[in-house]
C-alpha cells in the first residue's frame, strides 16, 4: 500500500506540472527535506533521483519558479510560455512520477512515468492552454492575469495536497479535467452552432 501511495503522490504532483512546471519540482525538493513526526522525510524518492533533493536543484527550481510565475503576468508572453511549457510539463511530469516508482526495472519505471505522469501533466497543461486562449480571445488578454493567478494557486495547492493528501489531490485533478473538457465541449458546440 505504501508503494501505491508513493505512485499516487508522483501522479498528483505530475498533474500540477500542467499548471506550473517548476512549482511541483520545488515541492518535491522541499518534501524530501521536511520531516514527519517520526523524523522521516515526508517523501522518499527512488534510487537515482537524489539530485531532485540537492541544494543546487532547490536553487534552480526556486529561481525558475519565480521567473515562470512572473512571465505569466506579462500579456502575450504568457501564450508564448504555454508553447514552451507544454512539452516541459510532460517531461517534468514524467521525471516526477518516475522518481516515486520503486522496485522496477529502469525502463519500466520511465515508461510508467511517461504514461501516468507525463499524460497527467499534459492533460492539465492542455486545459490551461485552452483556458488561456479563451481568455485572450474574449478579454483581449486583460483576463489572463486572473487565469495566471488561478493556475499558480492550483500549482501550489495541488503540490501541497499531493504531498499531504494524494488521493484528494487525484480527485481534484479529475475534477479539473472534467471542467476543462466541459469548457472545450461548450466552445466546440458554440463554434458549430455559429458555423451552421
Amino acid at each position: 500500500m505504501e508503494e501505491v501511495m508513493s505512485v499516487l503522490i508522483g501522479i498528483a504532483l505530475s498533474a500540477t506540472c500542467g499548471f506550473r512546471v517548476f512549482v511541483p519540482l520545488l515541492a518535491v525538493n522541499i518534501g524530501t527535506r521536511a520531516q514527519n513526526a517520526d523524523g522521516e522525510p515526508l517523501i522518499e524518492l527512488a534510487a537515482g533521483f537524489d539530485w531532485l533533493s540537492s541544494d543546487i536543484a532547490m536553487m534552480v527550481f526556486l529561481v525558475a519558479t519565480l521567473f515562470e510565475i512572473g512571465g505569466y503576468y506579462i500579456p502575450w508572453i504568457d501564450n508564448l510560455l504555454d508553447t514552451v511549457a507544454s512539452p516541459a510539463a510532460i517531461v517534468a511530469g514524467t521525471v516526477i512520477t518516475a522518481s516515486f516508482i520503486t522496485g522496477m526495472d529502469p525502463w519500466l519505471q520511465w515508461l510508467l512515468g511517461l504514461i501516468a505522469g507525463g499524460s497527467a501533466a499534459g492533460a492539465v497543461q492542455a486545459t490551461t492552454v485552452v483556458t488561456r486562449a479563451s481568455s485572450t480571445v474574449t478579454t483581449g488578454g486583460l483576463g489572463n492575469p486572473i487565469v495566471a493567478s488561478v493556475e499558480t494557486s492550483g500549482a501550489f495547492l495541488g503540490s501541497a495536497l499531493a504531498i499531504l493528501a494524494a488521493p484528494f489531490a487525484i480527485a481534484v485533478f479529475v475534477l479539473l479535467l472534467g471542467c476543462g473538457g466541459w469548457i472545450w465541449w461548450r466552445r466546440r458546440r458554440h463554434k458549430l452552432a455559429e458555423a451552421a
